[in-house]
C-alpha cells in the first residue's frame, strides 16, 4: 500500500489506560508508517484499574505484538491462571471449577459429558473434575508450560503497569502522546464526523479517525456523537464494586476466586506481590456502609490500598461504530468480571478493526459488519453471565430469589433446556465460551441432565470403565510431574520471590 495514497491517516485515541494503550501498541505495531497514530490522556484522571484477570486470548495479542512472555511476566508481575473456582453460586457451601481446558476426550456424536454421565449412572466414574487436566492442575497449585498447548493458561495481572508495558511498544512503533484533558470536541457540522478535539491547554487534535478509550464518560461517542446505551440491569442487577489491594498471606493459586454472597459476589485475583480483591453487588439488596464492612470482614491480608467504589450499569452502547469513530473498554459498555472478559472485547474490537480498517473512505458495510461482529460477541458473553446468576438452588435472599425467577433471553433458556433434557451443547458461530465452558458452569450451577446420547451406553461397563480411567490416570500422572505454580513462575520470571 502506498501511504501517499491514503486518505484516512491520522488516527486519535482518547484515553489511555488498558484499553487506550492495547489500541496504541497494535495499531502502531501493525500499520507503522502508514498511519500517524495520538494518543491523548492525562494523569489527572485515574483509572478503573480492575481487570487483572484474563483468559487465554490474550496469550495470543501478546504473541502477535512480539512480547517476551517472561519479560511481561516479570513487569506486570503476573501469575498463571487455569480459570475461576466458583464458590457459593450453585448453594452456600458448594463450589465448582471453570477452567480453560477440555474435559475428557469428545466422539465426533457426542461430547464427553456423555459418556462421564453413563460412568456416573453405573458407578464407574469420579468428579467430572478428575477429567480436565487444568482443573487437577488448579487443585494442586501445579503449573508448567507443556508442548502443544498441552495446558490452556491466561493471567492475573497489574493491569496498570500492563497499560505502562504497552505504551513502551506504541511510542517505539511510532505512536506519540498528548498529555491534557479533552475539553470540547469539534464536529464536521455538515457530516457529523469528528473532526478535531480541543484540550484544556488549547491546544487541538485533529484527526481523520478517533477512537474513544475515555470509560464510563464516553466523551466522544456518548455525548458527542450521542450514541445510546442498552441497560441490561434486568438480567445483570449488581451495579456496584468495592476494589482493594491487599499483602499477599499465601502462596499465589493459579487461579481466580469468585465467591458468591447474599447480595452479589466477590473476587480474588493473585499476583505475584499482592491479591486483587473486589466486591460486585446489587445496590437495591445492599447498601453501601454494610457492604463495605462485610468486604473488609471478608478479605485475607493487610490492605494496601484505600477501597475504591466503582458505580456501573450493566449494558453496552448501541452502535461500537459510529461515523468516524469506535469506541473500546469501558466506554463501549460494561459486563461485570466474573468471567474476566473486559479486555478481551478489548483485543476482539481491536482485531477486528485492523481487518475492516478504512483506506480512503469509510464504507457503511464495513460499520454494518464491525457493529454485527461485536454485538454477537457482547451477546453471547452477556447470556453466558446471565446463566450463573439463573440457574440457581439459591433461595435465602431476596437477590438470589430475583435471580432464579427473572425473565431471561431465548437464547439462553434455549441452552438451558436443551442441556437439562438431552446433556447437549452446541457453540454457534465464533462465540467465546465452548460446549465445555457451559457444561462445566452448568453442572456446577446444579443442572444433572435426564439424558445422555444413547452412543455412551453401547459401551460395556468393560469399555467405558477402561476410557475414562485411562483419561484419568493419564492427567494424574502428567499433573504429578509438574512444578508448583509459585516455583514455576519464580523461575519464568527470574525473581526470587514474591513479595
Amino acid at each position: 500500500m502506498n501511504k501517499n495514497n491514503r486518505t484516512i491517516k491520522r488516527y486519535v485515541i482518547a484515553g489511555g489506560g488498558t484499553a487506550g494503550w492495547m489500541a496504541a501498541a497494535m495499531l502502531a505495531k501493525t500499520m507503522g508508517e502508514e498511519i500517524d497514530l495520538t494518543l491523548i490522556e492525562s494523569d489527572m484522571i485515574g483509572t478503573i484499574g480492575v481487570g487483572e484477570a484474563t483468559i487465554p486470548p490474550l496469550v495470543q495479542f501478546n504473541d502477535i505484538l512480539g512480547i517476551n512472555e517472561a519479560d511481561f511476566m516479570r513487569e506486570t508481575r503476573a501469575t498463571f491462571k487455569l480459570g475461576i473456582n466458583f464458590e457459593n453460586w450453585k448453594d452456600v457451601g458448594e463450589s465448582y471449577f471453570h477452567s480453560f481446558g477440555h474435559t475428557g476426550k469428545d466422539h465426533w456424536t457426542a461430547g464427553f459429558q456423555h459418556f462421564w454421565l453413563a460412568g456416573q449412572k453405573r458407578g464407574l466414574a469420579s468428579s467430572y473434575d478428575d477429567y480436565c487436566l487444568e482443573v487437577v492442575a488448579a487443585f494442586q497449585n501445579k503449573f508448567a508450560q507443556l508442548p502443544k498447548s498441552g495446558l490452556n493458561y491466561a493471567y492475573h495481572l497489574d493491569s496498570s503497569a500492563y497499560a505502562k508495558f504497552l505504551r513502551k511498544i506504541a511510542e517505539e512503533n511510532g505512536a506519540s502522546r498528548r498529555e491534557g484533558l479533552i475539553e470540547t470536541v469539534q464536529l464536521d457540522p455538515e457530516n457529523g464526523y469528528i473532526q478535531a478535539l480541543k484540550l484544556q491547554t488549547g491546544e487541538i487534535i485533529e484527526g481523520d479517525f478517533f477512537i474513544d478509550c475515555t470509560g464510563f464518560r464516553s466523551i466522544l461517542m456518548g455525548r458527542a456523537l450521542h450514541v445510546g446505551y442498552d441497560d441490561w440491569t434486568h438480567f445483570l442487577p449488581c451495579d456496584t464494586a468495592i476494589a482493594v489491594q491487599t499483602r499477599s498471606v499465601i502462596e499465589p493459586p493459579p487461579y481466580t476466586r469468585a465467591i458468591a454472597h447474599d447480595a452479589g459476589w466477590q473476587w480474588r485475583i493473585p499476583l505475584q506481590h499482592r491479591t486483587g480483591n473486589g466486591q460486585v453487588y446489587c445496590s437495591r439488596h445492599l447498601d453501601k456502609d454494610s457492604a463495605l464492612q462485610r468486604f473488609l470482614d471478608n478479605i485475607e491480608g493487610e490492605t494496601i490500598t484505600d477501597p475504591k467504589f466503582i458505580h456501573f450499569q450493566t449494558g453496552a452502547r448501541r452502535r461500537q461504530w459510529e461515523k468516524n469513530c469506535i469506541v473500546l473498554g469501558l466506554a463501549s459498555g460494561f459486563m461485570e468480571p466474573l468471567e474476566s472478559t473486559s479486555i478481551h472485547l478489548i483485543q476482539r474490537s481491536i482485531m477486528r478493526f485492523l481487518r475492516l480498517m478504512p483506506n480512503n473512505r469509510i464504507e457503511s458495510a464495513d460499520v454494518k459488519e464491525f457493529n454485527d461482529q461485536t454485538f454477537e460477541d457482547m451477546d453471547k458473553i452477556r447470556d453466558f453471565l446471565i446463566m450463573h446468576y439463573c440457574v440457581t438452588e439459591r433461595r435465602d435472599s431476596e437477590f438470589w430469589r430475583y435471580c432464579a425467577n427473572m425473565d431471561i433471553p431465548d437464547a439462553v433458556q434455549q441452552k438451558i433446556d436443551l442441556f437439562s433434557n438431552t446433556a447437549r451443547v452446541f457453540r454457534k458461530n465464533e462465540e467465546l465460551f465452548a460446549e465445555n465452558s457451559w457444561v462445566q458452569c452448568m453442572m456446577g450451577q446444579g443442572i444433572t441432565p435426564n439424558s445422555f446420547h444413547t452412543l455412551a451406553d453401547k459401551m460395556s461397563d468393560k469399555e467405558l470403565s477402561y476410557f475414562l480411567d485411562k483419561i484419568k490416570n493419564l492427567l494424574s500422572k502428567t499433573v504429578s510431574k509438574l512444578p508448583l505454580h509459585q516455583d514455576y513462575v519464580r523461575r519464568y520470571c527470574g525473581i526470587t520471590e514474591m513479595d
